[in-house]
């Protein structure tokens, strides 16, 4: 299989700064040597340019930075369809997780085309559901999922093409354990499936991404995954702007992208929130890396 490597290294979508170093930390970790070693066909295309907040001013409190975040993500988006294109997997690395409304939406854009539908699996701490209307902060990374299901700014959900980039019957959150009281009822109401974290550990994760697979398969191409490695706990992955205690633990966490990879059906995938100014000795960007390689096939045993 070929992979295409991009950054994103927004850091807009948040109010920690240092998640723009993500991409960087995440390559320094050797991404890139162990693909290879894996065999894989590999090209790094670097990272998308993106304005720095201190040349910038805030037009709106409610979407801070809208202009700048959807440039950035119209960009990705269309890097992302070319790539899928031509074949070739896109390895996204953020980066701030409003990146993931440019790589949903050029993954689903792709499919359109072909009149294909693309499922979703979020791992991650928090809901990402607030829109303008409901967000305490303003901050645009808290709102990626609310815009892939169609809501929120148009500015956003039309990036890609003026579709719903994704139907709730085929998207799936896991890990999840803090969410405003602002979406909460959003959503409920939406439609998705959510595990929470209490949910895993009754049922185990193996259940639930069994589970989650199916739900995101179910009449789809394939899915995407959009992995926050905030989701995990921040014991073992402190280098997080928003940590939550009570998360995933490593061993869940590649679970789920040894699921992923079994299946056969992940069509693209990214890695966000890795924040090297918050981290340990590169601690999370190392483990964001393996998680990667595992959803791409690494085993134990080869």
């Amino acid at each position: 299989m070929k992979i295409e490597i991009l950054g994103l290294p927004l850091d807009l979508g948040a109010d920690h700064r240092g998640v723009d170093m993500g991409p960087a930390a995440i390559r320094i970790a050797g991404l890139k040597q162990d693909l290879l070693k894996l065999e894989f066909d590999v090209l790094d295309r670097g990272d998308l340019p993106v304005d720095i907040p201190e040349i910038l001013s805030i037009e709106n409190p409610k979407l801070k930075y809208l202009p700048e975040i959807r440039k950035a993500n119209v960009e990705l988006a269309d890097a992302v369809q070319d790539t899928l294109n031509r074949g070739v997997f896109p390895l996204v690395l953020g980066g701030d997780h409003a990146i993931a409304i440019g790589t949903m939406s050029g993954t689903a854009a792709y499919f359109k085309q072909k009149k294909q539908k693309c499922g979703l699996i979020w791992v991650d701490a928090h809901g990402d559901m607030n829109t303008e209307k409901s967000t305490p902060s303003g901050n645009i990374h808290g709102m990626p999922f609310a815009v892939l299901l169609g809501e929120g700014a148009p500015e956003l959900t039309r990036i890609g093409g003026d579709f719903t980039k994704i139907e709730p019957e085929n998207a799936v959150l896991v890990g999840v354990r803090d969410i405003d009281e602002s979406e909460r009822e959003h959503i409920k109401r939406s439609g998705i499936t959510v595990f929470t974290m209490s949910e895993i550990d009754r049922r185990g994760i193996h259940d639930v991404m069994i589970e989650a697979i199916d739900r995101a398969t179910n009449g789809t191409a394939g899915f995407h995954v959009s992995f926050d490695i905030d989701a995990l706990d921040p014991v073992s992955a402190p280098g997080v702007g928003t940590p939550v205690e009570g998360g995933l633990t490593m061993r869940e966490a590649h679970v789920i992208m040894e699921a992923v990879a079994r299946s056969k059906h992940m069509v693209s995938l990214e890695m966000v929130e890795v924040n090297p100014i918050l981290d340990i000795k590169n601690q999370t960007a190392n483990i964001a890396s393996q998680l990667i390689l595992s959803a791409l096939g690494k085993r134990i045993l080869g």
